[in-house]
């Protein structure tokens, strides 16, 4: 890892005691990953630390990437080139840009250049020419994915692994499938590993996952729940937020309904219905996303 790019990586499991758990027998440890930083936390993070060292590797000074206007990635990006003075571009999904939207105004004060493009642009990003004709638009620039899912991104959500205390059971929330695939690649065999998809329709992602982790084509001790996702990506029932809020006053755990929110719900549930046999230990992952709490207010969608 280059000195460079460090933030201290706390290692805080926060254990969840209440009857309910004691009565179904099982241990739930929340790996607190939205406390590594204040601005550029989670899986963010460990997504973004390895891509910082190649960005080195190669010579480039510059952070370009995707997002859409109330990004996590885009968040997290921007303050990382903040944190350590790397010039960073994004590529907005427009057609407009709302100069009140929470998230584009901090990335702004981070620094950060902000390029709208229309739907029809927006949808060539993962296009090999597009990618070309941007790097020679931007030739100081590292070009990172939207959301940040890329073999880089894979060494921090692996290491994050080798940091837990012994379980059986870890649980992640899954977007792009690059942290669940980060921690397949993490684990041993005889631990299951299972994602929660925050997106419906999210079958695809097993093929991603297995693209991303060789160990995922070999190995069946991981599976991608795709019943939980509520109504589909950045939707959410009146009973999730309200799960989110109590787990908040009860355990002090904040949570956004988007992803971390989306994982403890469905959680819960899995073990109402006695999913892990008695004697289980689960770490549920934070993957952090707080900020987006903010874009939901300003939406007034909480």
């Amino acid at each position: 890892m280059h000195q460079l790019f460090t933030i201290n990586e706390n290692n805080l499991i926060q254990h969840i005691d209440n009857e309910f758990l004691k009565n179904k027998k099982v241990y739930l440890g929340v790996k607190r990953d939205d406390l590594l930083h204040p601005l550029i936390s989670g899986n963010k993070w460990r997504k973004l630390k390895y891509n910082l060292a190649h960005m080195k590797e190669l010579n480039k000074t510059e952070l370009l990437t995707f997002g859409g206007a109330f990004s996590n990635h885009i968040h997290a990006c921007a303050a990382a080139g903040k944190e350590f003075n790397i010039q960073t571009h994004a590529i907005i999904r427009g057609p407009e840009l709302d100069s009140n939207n929470p998230t584009l105004q901090f990335a702004k004060q981070c620094g950060m250049q902000l390029h709208v493009v229309n739907r029809i642009e927006y949808k060539q990003r993962y296009d090999q020419r597009y990618l070309e004709a941007l790097q020679g638009r931007f030739p100081n620039a590292f070009i990172i994915p939207e959301g940040g899912t890329n073999e880089h991104a894979l060494l921090g959500c692996k290491e994050l692994v080798h940091s837990l205390p012994e379980h059986d059971y870890l649980v992640c929330p899954t977007g792009s499938g690059g942290t669940l695939a980060g921690l397949i690649e993490g684990s041993e065999a005889n631990t299951h590993i299972i994602g929660i998809a925050v997106l419906k329709q999210a079958q695809y992602l097993n093929a991603e996952v297995k693209k991303l982790s060789s160990k995922a084509k070999k190995q069946d001790n991981w599976q991608l729940l795709t019943d939980f996702h509520d109504g589909g990506y950045g939707k959410f029932s009146p009973a999730l937020w309200q799960f989110c809020q109590e787990m908040n006053h009860t355990y002090n755990l904040p949570l956004e309904p988007i992803y971390s929110g989306k994982m403890m719900y469905a959680l819960w549930k899995l073990i109402e219905q006695d999913y892990f046999p008695p004697g289980s230990k689960i770490i549920a992952v934070h993957t952090g996303g707080l900020q987006g709490l903010n874009g939901l207010k300003y939406r007034g969608l909480i």
